[in-house]
């Protein structure tokens, strides 16, 4: 199934190879961490994100990360209604694909490295659930992120 490109790398990318396609978008050392944050911790705000990410993510590294991935496409940024200084990020439609890839990574690492059994908890359920368990939380984050950004 292939999709036109909507995805905006920052550079030139140095091959082709889907791999390093996504490497070179998603594979710094937060960007996953971020959009982990965002799926499956239901934070939306700057704020948030900061205090609730559990690797101690700092300041300016989470501004340009946001930057980055709001800037690439898989995040969108809206305005908060209640306080014009504050925004919320939101998933796009390529960030939710993103969710069965993600769940395969959280299973293989919570089998092969030494992953606490809470944190890796949401992978293994939706794993165990099959295609319809993933198919529900994917419809979900939709209603939440999608419907409520107006797309």
């Amino acid at each position: 199934m292939s999709q036109s490109v909507s995805l905006q790398l920052a550079n030139e990318p140095r091959s082709g190879c889907p791999i390093n396609l996504f490497s070179e978008l998603i594979g710094d050392r937060w960007s996953l961490v971020v959009i982990r944050d965002v799926m499956f911790a239901d934070r939306s705000g700057f704020r948030e994100l900061l205090a609730g990410c559990e690797e101690g993510i700092a300041s300016n590294v989470l501004s340009a990360r946001l930057d980055k991935l709001t800037a690439s496409g898989l995040l969108s940024k809206h305005d908060d209604t209640r306080h014009k200084q504050r925004v919320h990020y939101r998933l796009t439609e390529a960030s939710i694909q993103l969710v069965p890839p993600l769940v395969a990574v959280g299973v293989w690492a919570s089998t092969w490295l030494p992953a606490d059994p809470a944190l890796a908890e949401p992978a293994q359920t939706l794993e165990a659930g099959g295609q319809s368990a993933m198919a529900a939380f994917m419809d979900d984050l939709r209603r939440r992120h999608l419907l409520a950004a107006g797309s």
